[in-house]
């Protein structure tokens, strides 16, 4: 077991790294949240998997779980589900004393997430992602939200989790696509931050250590710009302009969202080409990298690209019509930048 503890919003918090967790999760748990109602939260594919060795866990340490399951996927993630979830937790029984507990990917978790920052205005929140995704990014930082129909996102909350628990053995059940999907996620944290973790990710074999890596780069950039007010929060976005209106203009059923940020991120480095001075060969690399993880260089060529640029006008790092784009001149930084403009990024789209 690794531990990092991480601080946000006046709190601080533990990420526990490691394998075998789920059995004793209860335990772990209770050493921050006292002994209450809760709620798991979980889908119709993990649920199955891992909800009643949780709940059983949860029950042995003297907590009185409820189980709520939704249907696998992006389109869960809405105000309606929210609501829902809220009104089977009064049905339960939930109060203020009680708690949300998170088990699944990054939908489970930003859904989740939500319903703790907004049920009773505001009770705890424990994150166990299934997901590599879910465990490099998603969960950690205290973003979230759900999506509306002009894009995702765009009704949320900062909410920090009371811990986060990383159990790195739910990931063996993950097919080879859904685990090289996280792999995008940390292919973004080496591009912005560290060039040393860009260099060694194909060679890693010890996920635990990786995972905690990526927690630490997240954890130091949003440190001091947690409600992402002064731009330095918004280079976690590397990559993400372009990758969540691709997500939506496929309806969010062509591609998985590590798959669409990858793709976002080649758009991101052809415009840093133009607008940062990344030079070619690097704008190379990231394509070779992402490309060895199984995860596409290129839109198909029938992908409805005109509804990425309709999505688009929906993102929200653009403010006040003007686009701030996030760059980077070389592997290793990444910086705001004012000068995009839209036909840098239709140039890159088209490039895909």
């Amino acid at each position: 077991m690794i531990s990092t503890e991480l601080r946000g919003g006046g709190v601080s918090y533990p990420v526990v790294i490691g394998r075998g967790f789920l059995a004793t999760v209860g335990d772990r748990i209770k050493e921050r949240l006292a002994p209450a109602r809760c709620a798991t939260i979980s889908d119709t594919n993990v649920g199955p998997r891992f909800a009643v060795q949780l709940q059983n866990s949860l029950r042995v340490a003297g907590f009185e779980p409820t189980l709520i399951t939704v249907r696998a996927g992006e389109h869960s993630k809405t105000l309606e589900q929210a609501g829902a979830i809220c009104e089977q937790m009064l049905e339960a029984g939930l109060d203020r004393q009680s708690f949300v507990i998170g088990l699944g990917g990054g939908v489970i978790g930003d859904l989740s997430g939500f319903v703790a920052a907004i049920f009773e205005r505001g009770i705890p929140h424990a994150q166990i992602p299934t997901t590599l995704l879910a465990m490099v990014d998603s969960s950690i930082g205290g973003k979230t939200g759900v999506n509306t129909r002009a894009g995702k996102n765009l009704i949320g909350a900062i909410h920090h989790p009371s811990l986060v628990i990383d159990d790195v053995d739910l990931l063996q059940t993950l097919s080879r696509r859904e685990l090289n999907q996280g792999y995008a996620e940390i292919i973004k944290h080496a591009i912005i931050a560290d060039p040393g973790v860009f260099k060694a990710v194909e060679d890693i074999t010890n996920l635990a250590p990786l995972i905690k890596r990526n927690v630490e780069i997240k954890a130091r950039i949003i440190a001091n710009d947690e409600r992402d007010r002064t731009g330095q929060r918004a280079i976690l976005n590397f990559g993400h302009t372009v990758g969540h209106a691709i997500e939506s203009a496929g309806d969010y059923k062509t591609f998985l969202h590590g798959e669409a940020i990858g793709l976002g991120m080649i758009a991101a480095a052809i415009i840093s080409e133009k607008r940062a001075g990344l030079k070619r060969g690097e704008r190379d690399a990231i394509a070779d990298v992402l490309s060895k993880f199984g995860l596409p260089t290129k839109l198909p060529a029938n992908f409805p690209r005109e509804k990425i640029y309709g999505a688009l006008k929906f993102d929200k790092k653009f403010e006040a019509g003007k686009i701030r784009f996030v760059v980077t001149p070389k592997i290793g930084s990444a910086n705001l930048s004012h000068d995009v403009t839209m036909e840098d990024i239709r140039e890159a789209v088209e490039r895909l």
